[in-house]
Order: structure tokens, then C-alpha cells, then sequence
């Protein structure tokens, strides 16, 4: 969710009168919001965006030193600080490409243009006849010179942008399409100071929260008179069911912690036997939910529908799993508290954090520093909100907060569980001519900057409670739960259904994608069924239905570039005619039921390798353009099936990328190949475990992930088109992989899975 405010500029005219500008520009409109070009010979850059490991700061940089025409070592970035950055919302969506690298491409190329009418008045020249390399300014003829360091002022940029000088043409980039080197990796690489985690300030304190047992429980009584004696122990902080204790040092912060622990005695120890049940098994039975029709099409003709393929698709709870918990620095000094913090969204964090602590917003600075994992909303503002808490119990020194794992499993916003069940009815020639999509889902957003309420993990345990905003699902064109949910296929009819639930049993909310990559799983799966029933490969089948030549080039690109050769691409065996490869019985001629079965004698699955008798290898394809407006994304996975075991490993993938123009390569084959083995760890292990006594998900050996050794082999390969617009790639193989998992599983073994994780004991069941 991206929050959109207004500059006094606009909102001094009025929006509708004030000229739209492109990407960000258009709500910070003064050039000096953007850049500064100092007297030092460096390019100082700002953006509302933020470093979160996909690389953003370095691309960013690239399209400024282009636009500029200096060396891209000169540009220093500043990311995410609301003391000195443009409000620029959360950095979510795989938009900060299109939203702020847009505007950074037009103030830069209009302070271009004002550098060098500055420099063509100091040298006496027509602007005209101006030349710049790496920020030297050459007249010819003549050979006059200046420097936009010499020519530069304060006062230059402080003035509103019109947009009005164009960019760069793509033929004279020397920058924008480089795999220029990533400014964030080295500390990385070397074990320096590179997270927020990593920060250490002089005086700094250390604390730790103690939480509830369950959500909802709420603290009847605590002895903190023995908790004040441990040593190191500064102060223990009650605000009604908020419970924090602040030491000298953090290993002093754990110990006290514990000790806190055991002696807290809350309102209730169990979670209500609902939670227990499978979610949405008994769709509208127990819980509310916003129904509506998302989209329908309706042709005035169409064909016969001569079969009909159902199925029934889920996606358990899960974490984000960040590597490194939730971390954060605060410190208050008189009237002003600096929160340091690894947000996606500064900005709305800054606006929570000041509603709920009676602060004007001008009073909280919120600075952002990378932390070590997110893709989404994590713990990330609730614990800055914790840090904040305390540093107003302890003013003048920084405090440092740091969740525990268990704090990080059991209390993070965890990414909604999803059900979505598809029909598809296929013609006599075997194409598909109606198509249907329902879904379930609790809320995909529930992060800080609502208008009112305040979306804050320790909000809710003050003795004064701050509610939590009403979970809105997100509007497409972005979409929420039913984001990708529109099939970019041609099916004469269609009709999304969506059964949104706000009141979820757990605190959910964004997971890198949303609801993408449920919804991809679903149709991309139902995809494969239908070529099946059909008789017709899976890439052959997909292209019949596809006209968008974009969507068609990916395909074509991932198929050849992964030697795919028709059919199934699987060993598996097939059954009989009575056999149909699933979990589903078989309704009448005219209807497969569960996992579409097989199509005729003559399509075999198979052109794959066995292995052994107890291993399967199958190949599978599945394709997306995310959010039906970003990248264009098709995969290609190889995976090997253990009988024995119910182990599944995906051995090789392909990807193929159409990200229109592309600022820097490497950067987008990191995203793509991050993404698509994240998807396999989602599709294969993760999923978070719940019984009466709360979330039993507390530690790694709850929550398995893929470990380096189960990482298979990546080729990407990208469709550069550099004279489009920029597409955002940093969720665009999410979808697309899990579902060509199971298109690879079903290739190699017959049998379907539907039900993500694909958890041995599920791959047992249903190859039984």
C-alpha cells in the first residue's frame, strides 16, 4: 500500500489544477526534495524508497548519474528518512523503479538543463554548445570550461519541477542497462556493520519486550519488584498489557526478560478451538466475510462447453521468516524522539508512532536502515514502536530493541492462508471457453498509516488501547487477495469471485506478492489440468489462449531456453482409463473432478529420466505477469520426487523476464532468482503450526526452509526492452514457480497436489 501525500504546493492549488508529473515527482514536486548537487563534486540523491537486499539505492543511482552525466561513484543516496527525504509511502509492489525512478529520471534531467544554463551565463556561451563529462561542462567550438560544482547553489533547485525536460533517449545511455556493481553488498560480503541490527550508539541501552501468551490476553498481575534486583536491569516499563524491561547490556535484557516472564500472570493461556480448524474449510460458516465479484465477461457467442475440470487449491499461514529479527534504535531527547528502523515505510510508521504517543508528527523522525530480511510486512514497525515506547521511559539515551526468534515467529504479521477453488469448461476442440475463480482470504495489509486507529503490535496492550485500522482489502489495478486473480489468458467467459474475510483469527498482512502467488498457484495448476484433459502440451496449450505478444515471447523464451520438448515433461506413470492421477473421482464423461486426470491414449507424459524406482523426475511451466500491469515472468522447474521419503527437491529452474527497460541486469536476475527460490521454500516447507496453547511456531526447527544445499540450479534470461517503461520484477516469480512445482510433480509422479506446503507426509498421502 502506497500513501499518497499531497506537497503544500499541490495541495496549495488544488490537485486538479495542479499539472501531473510523473512517478513521485508528481506529490513532491520541488526539485530540492530529490537532489543537491554540492559544492564537493558529489550528487547527493533522495528517495522515500528503501534498501531492503533487492538493490534499489544502486539503481537508483545509475539513473541519476545518467540523467546528470557524472560517474556513478559520485552520487551518494539517502533513503527513507522523514526528516529528509520525499514521502514516498511504503516500498512495496515492485514500484520503486516506476514510481521513483521515474521522477529521480526528470528532476535530474531538469537540473541538467539548470546547471547548464548556469554554466553557459558564467562562460558566456549558448547552452546549446555545451558538452558534460562526469559533471565538467565543455564549450565548442573553444574549449571553455566550468564544473557543475562550480556554477552550483543552494537556491538552484529550490524551485517546483515542471517535467518539461525530456530524458535521456535509451541509444545514449552509457549507465541505465549496466550491471554496475551494488553499493550495499561489501559490508555484507565482509562481515562489516551492515543492519540495522549491527548499529551501536554512545549509551545506548538494551530491552526487551515480554508478550502474551496468546493474542488477547491481557496482564492480570506482574511481580517486578525481584526483576528490578538482576543485574543490569535500569528499569521495568508496564503500560497496561505492555511489559519491557531495559538493562546496560542485551545478554543482562534476555536474563531479566525470562525472569519477567515467569512471573506475569495473564487473562487466558488458550486460543479459541476455531483457530484449530483448517482455514476457510467451511467457507461462511464461521466467519464473516465481504463477498463481490471482482471482474466478469460475458462473450455474446461462444462454444459449447463439452467438459468441465474442478479443483480446490490452498495456501497455509506463513512467515516471513526473516533471517535476522525485528530490530530497532530510539532515542528522545526534549521534544523530539529519532526512531532508527528498518520500515518499508518510514513516512506512515512516523504518522503511528506520533498518533499513538500524542506526538505532531514533526516530533518523530523515523530513519531507515536496512535490516537483515523482509519481503513485507514483518516485525519491522512494531518493534520500532516497542523502541519508541521505551525511549520515551528512559529520555536521552538510545534504546536498542531486539525481538527473540519466538518473539518473531509467534508475533509478526504472518501471510494470510488462502482457499480458491477453479472451474474450467474446455470446448469440444479442447479450449478453454469459461472460466471460474473463488477465493477466500483474511486481510494482505495491515500496515501502519490508516487515517485513523493505529496498526501497531503494543498499541493494542496500552492501558489506553489503540484499535487497529479496519483491514480494507487493497483495489486493484494492485489488488490484495485477489491481486493476480484476472487470468491474462482469452477466455471468452469469465467470472472472479472474491470472499474476503477482515476479522482474521490471526494478525496477517503483506507477504511478498499478497494474494499473487495463491492465485497463480490456482490458475497456473488448473492450466496444466486443462491441457491434460485436452491432450495438448502444456506450453503449446498456453499460447493458444494468449495473445498478448509479450506474455507469448516469455514462454516461448523459458521453453527453448530449457530444452522444453512437449508432452509432460515427466516419467511419471499414468493409470487407465479409469485412473485419473489425483485425489478426485471421476463425475461422468463430460466432468474430472480433482486433478483433471489425463487426456487420451495418446498423451503419455513423458520425455523425462527416471532415476531409480523409488525416484521421479518431472519437468513443469507456469506463467504470470504480476499484477497484470508489471513484469512478464515464465518458469520452468525440474524437480525429482523421493517415494520413499515424500521428499520433493527442485533440482533445475529456468526463468524468462520481460521487465521492460532494464536499469541494471544483474539487479533483476537477482530479484528473479531470489524470488523463485524463496516460491520454492513457500511451496515445498513453510507453513505455520497452531494449537490451543497459541502459535507453536517459535524457533527453526518449527519452521524448516529451504537450506543451501536444496537450492537448485537458476538460468534467467531477460527480454530487454529498453525503449519501454521500466515493469517491476521483485515479486514476478513468486507465483509462476510454485505453481510450475506442482505442474512438475503431477508431470513426474500422476498424481496432484493442491494443498501448499507440498510437505512429505502430503506427497506420501497422495502418491498412496
Amino acid at each position: 500500500m502506497v500513501a499518497i501525500v499531497f506537497s503544500p504546493q499541490v495541495l496549495a492549488q488544488g490537485v486538479d489544477a495542479a499539472p501531473r508529473l510523473p512517478g513521485s515527482l508528481n506529490t513532491n514536486r520541488q526539485l530540492s526534495a530529490w537532489l543537491r548537487v554540492n559544492s564537493n563534486g558529489t550528487v547527493t540523491v533522495f528517495t522515500g524508497k528503501v534498501e531492503l537486499g533487492q538493490g534499489i539505492a544502486s539503481a537508483l543511482a545509475q539513473i541519476a548519474a545518467e540523467e546528470l552525466d557524472v560517474a556513478y561513484g559520485r552520487i551518494d543516496m539517502v533513503t527513507g528518512d522523514t526528516s529528509r527525504t520525499p514521502d514516498e509511502g511504503v516500498t512495496a509492489g515492485s514500484q520503486s523503479i516506476e514510481q521513483s525512478g521515474t521522477a529521480i529520471r526528470f528532476a535530474c534531467a531538469e537540473a541538467r538543463q539548470i546547471l547548464l544554463a548556469a554554466a553557459a551565463e558564467k562562460l558566456g556561451v549558448g547552452a546549446d554548445t555545451l558538452t558534460v563529462v562526469d559533471g565538467t561542462v565543455v564549450s565548442a567550438p573553444g574549449g571553455l570550461r566550468t564544473t557543475y560544482w562550480a556554477v552550483t547553489t543552494d537556491a538552484m533547485l529550490r524551485r517546483e519541477a515542471t517535467a518539461r525536460p525530456k530524458p535521456k533517449a535509451p541509444a545514449e545511455y552509457r549507465l541505465v542497462g549496466q550491471s554496475l556493481g551494488r553499493r550495499d553488498i561489501s559490508h555484507k560480503f565482509t562481515g562489516g556493520a551492515a543492519y540495522l541490527q549491527d548499529l551501536r550508539l554512545p549509551g545506548m541501552v538494551h530491552a526487551r519486550v515480554v508478550r502474551p501468551p496468546v493474542p488477547g490476553a491481557e496482564l492480570v498481575s506482574v511481580d517486578t519488584v525481584a526483576s528490578r534486583t538482576l543485574p543490569g536491569v535500569i528499569k521495568v516499563v508496564r503500560d497496561g498489557s505492555f511489559l519491557a524491561v531495559v538493562c546496560e547490556r542485551e545478554e543482562q535484557a534476555i536474563n531479566a526478560r525470562l525472569a519477567l516472564r515467569e512471573r506475569a500472570v495473564w487473562s487466558q493461556s488458550e486460543l479459541p478451538s476455531t483457530l484449530l480448524d483448517a482455514p476457510f474449510e467451511r467457507p461462511g460458516s464461521e466467519m464473516r466475510t465481504l463477498d463481490s465479484v471482482v471482474y466478469e465477461k460475458v462473450a455474446p457467442s461462444a462454444p459449447a462447453v463439452a467438459r468441465r475440470i474442478e479443483a480446490r487449491y490452498t495456501r497455509a499461514f506463513q512467515l516471513h521468516a526473516s533471517i535476522g529479527p525485528s530490530c530497532a534504535v530510539a532515542r528522545s531527547v526534549e521534544d523530539k524522539l529519532t526512531v532508527w528502523t528498518h520500515s518499508q515505510g518510514v513516512f506512515p510508521l512516523r504518522n503511528d508512532i506520533a498518533r499513538a504517543l500524542g506526538l505532531a508528527p514533526t516530533g518523530v523522525d523515523c530513519i531507515h536502515m536496512e535490516g537483515a530480511g523482509c519481503y513485507g510486512h514483518n516485525g519491522a514497525d512494531d518493534v520500532a514502536f516497542d523502541a519508541a515506547l521505551l525511549a520515551r521511559a528512559i529520555p536521552g539515551r538510545p534504546v536498542r530493541v531486539q525481538w527473540m526468534r519466538d518473539d518473531e515467529f509467534m508475533w509478526e504479521p504472518f501471510g494470510s492462508a488462502m482457499r480458491v477453488t477453479m472451474c474450467a469448461g474446455l470446448d469440444a476442440e479442447g479450449n478453454v471457453v469459461d472460466w471460474h475463480h473463488e477465493l477466500w482470504s483474511y486481510p494482505h495489509s495491515r500496515r501502519p498509516g490508516g487515517r485513523e486507529g493505529v496498526n501497531l503490535l503494543a498499541a493494542a496492550h496500552l492501558s489506553k488501547p489503540w484499535a487497529p485500522t479496519f483491514p480494507a482489502d487493497l483495489p486493484l489495478p494492485n489488488g490484495g487477495s485477489d491481486r493476480n486473480a484476472i487470468p491474462l489468458y482469452d477466455f471468452p467467459n469469465q467470472k472472479i469471485l472474491k470472499h474476503y474475510a477482515p476479522e482474521a483469527p490471526l494478525r496477517t498482512s503483506s507477504l511478498r506478492s499478497l494474494g499473487a502467488y495463491a492465485n497463480v498457484f490456482a490458475i497456473e495448476s488448473l492450466m496444466d489440468e486443462a491441457a491434460v484433459a485436452a491432450g495438448v502440451d502444456p506450453v503449446e496449450f498456453r499460447l493458444r489462449h494468449l495473445r498478448d505478444e509479450r506474455a507469448r515471447a516469455v514462454i516461448e523464451a523459458v521453453a527453448k531456453r530449457s530444452g522444453w520438448r512437449g508432452g509432460s515433461q515427466g516419467d511419471g506413470g499414468r493409470g487407465d482409463n479409469r485412473t485419473l492421477g489425483g485425489d478426485g473421482g471421476r463425475g461422468d464423461d463430460k466432468t474430472l473432478r480433482g486433478d483433471g486426470g489425463r487426456g487420451d491414449d495418446k498423451t503419455l507424459r513423458g520425455d523425462g529420466s527416471r532415476g531409480d524406482d523409488k525416484t521421479l523426475r518431472g519437468r513443469g511451466v507456469a506463467f504470470a505477469r504480476y499484477k497484470n500491469h508489471a513484469c512478464y515472468c515464465a518458469v520452468v522447474v525440474e524437480v525429482e520426487v523421493d517415494r520413499g521419503s515424500g521428499g520433493v527437491r527442485v533440482v533445475r529452474a529456468w526463468a524468462a523476464v520481460d521487465a521492460g527497460m532494464v536499469v541494471n541486469p544483474d539487479g533483476v536476475r537477482n530479484q528473479i532468482e531470489g524470488g523463485l527460490i524463496q516460491s520454492t521454500s513457500w511451496t515445498l516447507k513453510e507453513a505455520l503450526k497452531v494449537d490451543r496453547t497459541g502459535v507453536r511456531t517459535r524457533s527453526w526447527g518449527d519452521y524448516p526452509i529451504l537450506r543451501f544445499s536444496e537450492v537448485p540450479v537458476v538460468e534467467i534470461e531477460l527480454i530487454q526492452r529498453q525503449g519501454d517503461d521500466s515493469l517491476g520484477v521483485g515479486e514476478g516469480a513468486q507465483g509462476p514457480t510454485g505453481a510450475a512445482i506442482a505442474n512438475a510433480f503431477a508431470a513426474a509422479t500422476g498424481r496432484r497436489l493442491r494443498d501448499i506446503p507440498f510437505a512429505p507426509e502430503r506427497v506420501k498421502a497422495v502418491l498412496s
